[in-house]
């Protein structure tokens, strides 16, 4: 398992678990890259194995800073959509303790 950053292998801040047996007769391992995603670098996690015909790839882009605050934004929106609701509610429940139950009305009553 290897790292990279915008295709150039990264040996700094890789922190591998070792092998961990899965208690099956098979071990599995986690290496991870510890750093500050920066905008606009590609990482890249590569894998070898002799079980896989070839080396396998996943690639990560790190987020602009405007995607970053659209994201923001939208959770914020959302924080604030629920808090008007909340108060909504509490004032609706409030205004509904005062007035007394409406008695059916009826042929029957």
């Amino acid at each position: 398992v290897r790292w990279f950053r915008n295709g150039q292998e990264e040996a700094a801040g890789v922190v591998s678990t070792g092998l961990i047996p899965n208690g099956d007769w098979t071990f599995q391992t986690m290496v991870m890259l510890e750093t500050v995603p920066q905008s606009g670098e590609v990482y890249s996690c590569r894998v070898e194995h002799p079980s896989l015909t070839s080396p396998v790839t996943v690639e990560w882009r790190a987020r602009s800073e405007s995607a970053q605050g659209k994201m923001m934004s939208g959770i914020g929106g959302f924080v604030l959509g629920l808090l008007f609701v909340a108060v909504g509610l509490f004032i609706y429940f409030k205004n509904q303790k005062g007035r007394p139950a409406l008695q059916p009305t009826g042929l029957l009553s």
